[in-house]
């Protein structure tokens, strides 16, 4: 399953993602953990101290060697060069799953242990000052959309993201590249406000969207989020002693890890697992196909010298079945 965590800067999102991350992991899952958010808290919140999360290896930084590995044998790909961050797979393109290792993965992931089980961590990169006034951040998770764009996942595989906060995620395609998608809501006007825009921009992509109530502290606080989001509010979280411990860099046991939170994060898992039936992998290819030919119109051809919509494959479409990337 891809899962996004999306909302308002300090709403929580990377805590609440680091938990699910980490309870996943505990059931002996198969994780796949991404850092979108140009400000890098996750490897933190998985306990990696400062310096071994600032010595993590930026997906933006290696956006060559992910084109050209992706690219194959695609006949349409002229050269890695001419791909941009929505290109689309096709016949020969080397594609990505969860559980295999390959050049991206050891390029760009690295294992992290968690007292439960491992995950492979990945992240963007940070938004540094080079980059002002020479290129925009969302060139930075251009390398996570095309790797979404060519990843192929399975039931009980889990890829999940800590997207970058508030609604940038609508600047390309990548917010229809999960099979759900939790919004971290507090019970506050601006926290809603996120949500309410998420849910206009997603409406017309069969986006699969549940809101995660954070720092809910009373049934006033519950009742706001029930009138503001109605059925697609999922679960609440309320105050942690553990959390407050992890963010002090003492985290307890994760087995340790509040009954209440705990139901929270397995409602988290059943609600991701229950989108399993729901893939139409057609519907995937045509959005990416659809985002890809907006984006080389708007900029891609003009930026790479190359009709980019001609490296649509019409006959291809994602899915399970495919055979292993060589």
């Amino acid at each position: 399953m891809k899962i996004a965590f999306v909302g308002k800067g300090g709403s929580g999102k990377t805590t609440l993602s680091s938990l699910f991350i980490r309870h996943l992991a505990a059931t002996g899952a198969p994780v796949v953990a991404i850092d979108a958010d140009i400000n890098q808290h996750l490897g933190a919140a998985l306990g990696l101290e400062e310096a071994e999360a600032e010595a993590l290896p930026a997906m933006g930084e290696r956006l060559p060697l992910i084109k050209d590995y992706l690219r194959g044998s695609n006949p349409r790909i002229a050269s890695a060069e001419t791909m941009i961050k929505t290109t689309p797979p096709g016949e020969g393109s080397r594609l990505l799953r969860v559980r295999e290792h390959n050049p991206v993965y050891d390029a760009c992931a690295r294992t992290v242990e968690l007292d439960g089980g491992t995950v492979r961590l990945m992240v963007t990169g940070p938004f540094t000052d080079a980059d002002l006034g020479v290129a925009c951040y969302h060139s930075k998770t251009g390398a996570v959309e095309l790797c979404l764009n060519h990843l192929v996942d399975g039931r009980d595989e889990y890829v999940v993201v800590d997207m970058t906060a508030g609604s940038d995620s609508f600047a390309s395609g990548m917010f229809t590249r999960f099979d759900i998608t939790f919004l971290v809501a507090e019970p506050t006007r601006k926290g809603v406000s996120v949500y309410r825009q998420y849910k206009e921009y997603a409406r017309d992509f069969g986006v699969m969207l549940k809101v995660v109530g954070n720092k809910v502290q009373g049934q006033d606080d519950l009742d706001y989020l029930r009138t503001e989001v109605g059925d697609d509010l999922l679960v609440t979280v309320g105050h942690s002693d553990w959390v407050r411990s992890m963010e002090k860099g003492r985290p307890p046991r994760f087995e340790v890890l509040e009954n209440a939170n705990r139901h929270s994060l397995r409602a988290l898992q059943s609600a991701a697992d229950a989108t399993y039936e729901l893939r139409d992998w057609e519907r995937y290819t045509r959005q990416m196909v659809h985002f890809h030919v907006k984006n080389a119109t708007s900029w891609g051809n003009a930026r790479t010298g190359a009709d980019l919509a001609a490296q649509v494959d019409p006959g291809f479409v994602l899915g399970e079945g495919m055979a292993a990337a060589v």
